[in-house]
């Protein structure tokens, strides 16, 4: 009998600090047949012919999106941290809990009118995925999914994203 995904997730206790559940998806990766469910999961919840590109954050963004890119034929495009990206860019930042943070894409890597599928591992806050919404848009894309492996229900990233067509393939209700 298969396994779910939420079984291959290892769940930590008391990580950063006491009282927060830490999911780790190392434990997924680490596991041929977790690995490929994942992917396989967060693909089913992908239109093929409703996005012109996947695009993947830094840096687990690019462990599942790469793949569902390669498996739908779409061109895979990068979004990092500030200062990594070699060609012409445009950046956003955005708030952290202690601190802020910039992301940028390259200036090219999307052309007006494009149709947008944002892949990374973990909706939390939702501040990384706005900043990553806005980069798209502010290169004339059109976001049609914000895409999870693992969301926290109880940090409320969905309030930061509303508007955006939103998926998941695991929601833990707390934080």
């Amino acid at each position: 009998m298969k396994k779910k995904i939420e079984e291959y997730v290892r769940s930590i206790p008391d990580f950063p600090e006491p009282g927060i559940i830490f999911r780790d998806i190392t434990s997924v990766l680490q596991d041929a047949d977790g690995l490929s469910l994942a992917i396989d999961q967060m693909q089913a919840l992908i239109n093929p012919d409703e996005v012109d590109v996947i695009v993947g954050t830094e840096s687990r963004g690019f462990v599942f999106g790469a793949p569902i890119a390669y498996n739908l034929h779409k061109p895979f495009v990068l979004i990092r941290k500030k200062g990594k990206l070699p060609c012409a860019t445009i950046s956003r930042k955005y708030d952290l809990e202690y601190g802020t943070a910039e992301i940028e894409i390259h200036k090219d890597a999307i052309k007006p009118g494009q149709r947008v599928v944002i892949v990374d591992d973990l909706l939390a806050t939702g501040g990384t995925l706005e900043a990553c919404n806005k980069l798209i848009e502010d290169l004339g894309g059109k976001v049609v999914k914000d895409l999870f492996l693992i969301e926290l229900a109880g940090l409320n990233g969905r309030e930061k994203l509303k508007g955006y067509d939103v998926s998941s393939v695991i929601c833990y209700e707390g934080k």
